[in-house]
């Protein structure tokens, strides 16, 4: 593997710890919040985030490819209300979905066509990583201030159950 998309690669791999350890924050603030159901979703979130990370890894790892860990920054943060929450998880698969895109963009540059290929899944994964956080938005604003409306999308929020991904490639 060239060493530009390797070092980006092991790059992205932290970028998904990240993402993980920061909807374990969200979920954390949530419960402290008493959004159970909020706090269901976001940790379900975070267990798709561990997916991912190790998705890359097994992929590297099927490449004989060294992955290089770094530090994860704290993910604590301290947001105003649920609608914030999920403002900050678009934000924050927005700038998920550039870093996959730049993998993807690497992977083409290098002519690395399973890679490419590979990332794929990832860059498919990402559309659907920001629908689901707009779809939230647009449910808490339209709820506004009315906290019947928050409590409904709260238990709404507490079906959500992980299951595993099966990402291409990493079998």
């Amino acid at each position: 593997m060239n060493a530009e998309l390797s070092k980006a690669m092991s790059e992205q791999i932290n970028k998904e710890y990240y993402s993980a350890f920061l909807y374990l924050a969200m979920a954390n603030w949530c419960s402290d919040n008493g959004l159970k159901g909020a706090s269901n979703w976001m940790y379900a979130q975070y267990q798709e985030e561990l997916a991912h990370a190790q998705g890359i890894y097994q992929y590297m790892q099927t490449r004989s490819e060294p992955v290089a860990f770094a530090a994860i920054d704290d993910p604590s943060g301290d947001w105003d209300n649920l609608l914030d929450v999920f403002k900050k998880t678009l934000a924050h698969e927005q700038f998920v979905t550039d870093s996959i895109n730049n993998l993807a963009s690497i992977a083409m540059k290098v002519n690395d066509h399973a890679a490419y290929i590979f990332l794929q899944w990832y860059v498919t994964e990402q559309v659907e990583e920001e629908g689901n956080a707009n779809d939230w938005i647009d449910r808490l604003t339209l709820a506004a201030d009315n906290t019947n409306a928050l409590l409904n999308i709260d238990e709404q929020l507490s079906t959500r159950v992980f299951a595993a991904p099966v990402i291409p490639h990493t079998v």
